[in-house]
């Protein structure tokens, strides 16, 4: 498994790594998360990317795999306000608490990194909520802080010295942050995490998706229809489903800057065709450029800025 820079950490990734929305949107059982996590760790990936918000996410990584602490980077997310904590959005109580229950409930003593779930512009500026989890890295409880989102308030969250992670929204039908966010991390030397990175595959019909991603991949799927391009235009001859998640995948991992690219899987079938598929490298550039030509023609064409999804 490739190892990249992890940005000002001094970590190295593996190019994929594990995002676990859908495990707990989806309520996968545990035995199918017990066996997609160990997998992917013997297999060399050592990124596990969570959030508080993921209902029994947390908990099902510390219950299957807490025991291999030492082989992965832990991610996890906070800051929203949760019915059984103290403290208001972005507060500093509600951050203190969150961080304590995700140590928790992930079985560990520190979490790798950190990041602020998706708070506006105005809270980032406000600084509270970054002061948080710099008393919380400082304390121990975290190693690395960071910010999970996209558009302007990601673009400034890279600017702040404290901030060592940027988690945002980067596919082929999810352009805009590929300009905007991840050319000032490479400046600022920020580690990046694409989340999303196979446009939550929207090449699928609502019919074949799940739960709350019927409705969760409707932008992206409407994006690849206004973009006009097939697997064949981009050198992938024969079934479409099959050759999408690879283009996908290896479209995400072309960008100059990233780190790593998460995918989420409810499936242990699916962990095989994601590392095969990441083990091919990068998409070829004309291919990476074609889908960039596409996607700036669909969106000039509609009339209104194509922002990244948050």
């Amino acid at each position: 498994m490739e190892l990249r820079s992890f940005g000002k950490t001094d970590l190295e990734v593996s190019v994929l790594g594990f995002g676990g929305a859908p495990v707990g949107f989806l309520e996968t059982e545990q035995n199918e998360v017990a066996e997609i996590l160990n997998n992917l760790l013997d297999q060399g990936v050592n990124l596990i990317d969570t959030a508080a918000g993921y209902d029994g996410s947390e908990e099902m990584i510390g219950k299957t795999i807490s025991h291999r602490r030492d082989e992965f980077i832990l991610v996890s997310k906070c800051g929203r306000a949760m019915d059984d904590l103290a403290g208001e959005a972005w507060s500093a109580a509600v951050i203190e608490n969150t961080v304590e229950r995700a140590l928790r409930r992930l079985k560990t003593d520190h979490l790798d990194v950190m990041l602020l779930h998706s708070c506006d512009l105005e809270t980032l500026q406000k600084g509270e909520a970054i002061a948080a989890l710099v008393k919380a890295r400082d304390a121990g409880k975290i190693r690395f802080l960071g910010y999970a989102g996209d558009n302007e308030a990601a673009a400034y969250a890279t600017g702040l010295a404290d901030v060592a992670v940027i988690e945002t929204s980067i596919n082929m039908c999810d352009q805009a942050n590929i300009d905007d966010v991840l050319t000032l991390c490479q400046q600022n030397n920020v580690g990046v995490i694409s989340k999303r990175s196979i446009a939550n595959a929207a090449w699928k019909g609502a019919a074949q998706q799940r739960g709350m991603y019927v409705n969760y991949a409707e932008t992206y799927a409407q994006r690849l229809a206004q973009m006009a391009i097939t697997p064949e235009d981009l050198g992938f001859p024969g079934e479409a489903a099959q050759a999408w998640p690879e283009i996908a995948l290896r479209f995400t991992l072309a960008q100059p800057g990233l780190s790593t690219a998460i995918i989420g899987t409810t499936k242990a079938s699916h962990v095989t065709t994601n590392l095969a598929a990441a083990a091919k490298g990068p998409l070829p550039a004309n291919s990476v450029n074609e889908l960039r030509a596409a996607f700036q023609r669909a969106e000039a064409a509609s009339g209104e800025k194509w922002l990244g999804q948050q």
